[in-house]
């Protein structure tokens, strides 16, 4: 449960983030449930960066107070960029 625990909260975090990003930019917004799935992915894949980059210090090497902070900005990084990178992508194509 330990090694999840991190994963979990990047998830988390990541469908936070998407929902943040869809509320700062309505126009690209996917509506709550497509920013919240949205998200997660990006949570998903923000956080195993950052933990690639960090090398391994975020993900799960252990419950400290660094590896919980660095999953939730990891995740919630990953799950604003991606959201935002989903609704414009989205709005271009329906130009």
């Amino acid at each position: 449960m330990e090694s999840l625990l991190p994963l979990l909260i990047q998830l988390g975090s990541g469908a936070i983030g998407g929902n943040v990003a869809g509320k700062v930019m309505p126009q690209n917004s996917l509506g709550t449930l497509g920013n919240s799935i949205v998200g997660i992915a990006g949570g998903g894949i923000g956080g195993t960066i950052l933990s690639m980059i960090m090398g391994g210090a975020a993900a799960g090497g252990g419950l400290d107070i660094g590896s919980i902070i660095s999953s939730v900005a990891g995740g919630g990084v990953g799950g604003g960029v991606m959201m935002a990178v989903i609704g414009i992508v989205r709005g271009m194509m329906n130009k």
